[in-house]
């Protein structure tokens, strides 16, 4: 009959290997999941998205991912923000109720502040924000400037 080896500290290495295995797996399975949902190219996948992922690709900021500017920085942050615009996302998509053109809500807008502030915090302190609330109020078609002509883009600008 054979038996299970333990190690010096009693420690049984077939019952704390395979989860420990497993957990790795899923803890890098996430990150790849999570930056994958990060990119242009995930997001423009979509037919309501592909207008800003090619505007997105012809700017200033093209190096960056989306949710470079569309999501928090902050991981913990992150994970429930995306999980609840991926969410509305993808219901409005499956239920075909998707506007001709997409405005960022409220949350959106916060989120996006807080990464120009991170990013251009040199050029920003200088900035009295006493007009308008966000950076995008005046900078809107940053990074989604309408170098597309209005007849040839999916809907106008507005």
């Amino acid at each position: 009959m054979l038996l299970e080896q333990k190690e010096p500290g009693g420690i049984k290495w077939s019952r704390v290997l395979p989860p420990a295995i497993v957990g790795v797996l899923i803890t890098i399975g996430a990150a790849v999941a999570m930056n994958t949902t990060d990119q242009a190219m995930f997001c423009g996948s979509c037919h309501s998205m592909s207008e800003a992922a090619l505007t997105h690709k012809r700017s200033v900021h093209a190096e960056l991912a989306c949710n470079e500017c569309h999501a928090p920085h902050n991981l913990v942050a992150k994970i429930p923000f995306k999980a609840k615009e991926g969410t509305r996302d993808i219901l409005a998509t499956v239920s075909s109720n998707i506007p001709d053109l997409i405005h960022p809500g409220d949350d959106t807008k916060a989120v996006t502040q807080d990464n120009c502030q991170r990013c251009h915090s040199a050029t920003t302190s200088t900035v009295v924000m006493q007009s308008k609330k966000f950076c995008t109020d005046c900078h809107r078609h940053v990074p989604h400037t309408p170098k597309i002509p209005v007849a040839k883009r999916s809907a106008a600008d507005a």
